[in-house]
């Protein structure tokens, strides 16, 4: 993927295979033993130096470099160690200038004028400038676009250059938010190919890092772009990032020292992780959840009854006590948690009441229902353990729930999106409207539900231009409660972000708008 010279790794290297050899062989007997946290360490002083090593529990053999297909957690770290923002959302969640060094609009939010940062390179030496910005957006945009992030920026009506250091966006609508959209993964600015379109193919980008080799879901591995306008961040001098789906590979790598940090952690037996000498677990509560996707657009699903059967079949506390271990809070079939600002607290939660799905299955004419529900840990961590919880529960409301397992590979190509009653884990998005528009407007490329409610669209478009924060607030607490009983996304919990380091991370405030501080951790952690 990268036509550069690559790096190959030495003697020092760890390759993915060595992971998977290391867990098949130990084993990593770490089952029945409490949970239990290490307090958490932090360093003020950063300095640089070092190869990171990260085993990631996500990866697929046909991601790209292609902004527009970014769908996985490997997907989301890789673009923004190696590509540039024009915002960043920083530790405390509030939106910082990166690209753009500041930015205004007219009162009635319909103009925007983003000044761009002077002095920006690109890892190839090419200089960052405003036709980068304006090729770059616009390359998720128009009726040819392919890009999942296509809703995002689906109310730009134009862009334009004032000068060389300034690029103005015209919306159809006024949008409060509208400086967050460009904090999005998908949102990298890539150079300019001269015409009108973007060069992503090289892995050419201005982040804090310069990509050396690319092999999909296996490795990728960075080293540090000395010429970086930021001096404050990209700590590490290279990056090894492996994509380890299996469980015990992972963890036994970080046990025996062979990588630095993973993720998705086995919340069964974090308690053992964490007594491990040198290993440090991190557990931020934020906006991830994970939810079971029913296609509304197929029968019975398209049935409402039916999807609100589903939602009172399942018992939600069950999960977050025995999926989650305590990691998490009870979700409400709606993405907007109490780490939002327009979080509804008042809406009436959804209970575990077999009796109640039953009388939803009879409205629907039903006297029974089975559905089958595809899982694998691909999707989050226990996933299939989450879908036979809820087999048994439905089981006393007449639902029969066919568990489904398919493999890790592939999971997000070929399962996710496709098949009618789906395990999901989001990550979620820093704004409502962003997590909104990306997974619920009607015909989002990512609404995994295919959901469809015009009310919902109407109040989507309103709140966004919306100034008066009461009143918006009114309008995303409707929404909510649209998503909640007419959606098509069950969703019992909200999930911390959990994760592990060794001793040897550095590292500031974690941010929670993503797992592993946002994401950001290759920019922002060091080597103690």
């Amino acid at each position: 993927m990268n036509s550069r010279t690559l790096w190959t790794p030495g003697a020092g290297s760890t390759t993915r295979r060595r992971f998977l050899q290391a867990g098949a062989a130990t084993g990593l007997a770490v089952a029945g033993l409490s949970a239990g946290l290490m307090p958490g360490r932090a360093y003020a002083q950063p300095k640089r130096g070092g190869t990171i090593r990260h085993a990631k529990g996500h990866g697929n053999t046909n991601d790209t470099l292609d902004p527009a297909t970014w769908t996985n957690g490997f997907t989301v770290a890789l673009p923004f160690g190696m590509h540039g923002y024009l915002t960043v959302v920083g530790t405390d969640g509030s939106l910082e200038p990166s690209l753009a060094e500041s930015w205004e609009a007219t009162p009635d939010a319909k103009t925007w004028r983003f000044k761009i940062r002077q002095g920006v390179t690109y890892h190839s030496g090419k200089p960052l400038t405003a036709d980068d910005v304006i090729d770059s957006v616009n390359y998720h945009r128009g009726e040819k676009s392919t890009s999942v992030a296509k809703p995002l920026v689906a109310s730009i009506t134009s862009i334009s250059k004032d000068g060389d250091d300034t690029v103005v966006f015209e919306l159809e609508a006024g949008s409060a938010d509208f400086p967050f959209v460009f904090t999005d993964y998908h949102m990298a600015i890539c150079p300019s190919d001269g015409n009108g379109g973007i060069d992503w193919k090289s892995g050419d980008g201005c982040g804090a890092y310069k990509l050396v080799h690319f092999d999909p879901g296996v490795v990728a591995q960075l080293e540090r772009f000395t010429d970086d306008w930021n001096q404050d961040r990209g700590w590490f001098d290279a990056v090894e990032m492996l994509s380890v789906v299996d469980l015990n590979a992972r963890t036994t790598a970080l046990v025996s020292g062979q990588v630095d940090m993973i993720d998705k952690l086995d919340l069964k037996t974090v308690g053992l992780l964490g007594r491990k000498p040198g290993v440090e677990i991190n557990s931020i509560a934020g906006p991830q959840y994970y939810s079971f996707a029913a296609l509304t657009d197929q029968a019975p699903l398209d049935d409402v009854n039916v999807r609100l059967a589903l939602k009172h079949a399942i018992n939600r506390q069950e999960l977050v006590d025995k999926i989650l271990f305590g990691h998490g809070t009870v979700g409400n079939d709606q993405p907007i948690g109490p780490s939002y600002r327009f979080y509804d607290k008042e809406l009436p939660q959804t209970p575990y009441d077999p009796d109640k799905a039953k009388f939803y299955l009879k409205q629907a004419g039903l006297d029974s229902l089975e559905v089958t529900l595809s899982a694998a840990d691909a999707a989050f961590p226990g996933a299939v353990e989450a879908a036979v919880l809820y087999q048994n529960s439905a089981e006393s409301a007449g639902i029969k729930v066919n568990v489904n397992r398919v493999p890790n590979d592939g999971y997000w190509s070929d399962v996710w999106l496709k098949h009618p009653f789906s395990a999901v884990y989001w990550g979620g998005r820093p704004t409502e409207d962003q997590i909104f528009t990306t997974a619920y407007e009607s015909g989002a490329a990512w609404n995994d539900s295919h959901w469809k409610n015009a009310r919902f669209d109407e109040l989507l478009v309103a709140a966004r231009a919306e100034l008066d924060e009461a009143k918006r607030r009114e309008m995303y607490s409707e929404m909510q409660s649209l998503v909640s009983q007419d959606g098509g996304t069950v969703l019992p919990m909200f999930a911390n972000f959990v994760f592990a380091t060794n001793g040897k991370i550095g590292h500031g405030d974690m941010a929670s708008n993503f797992d592993c501080d946002g994401e950001r951790w290759m920019e922002r952690w060091w080597f103690a």
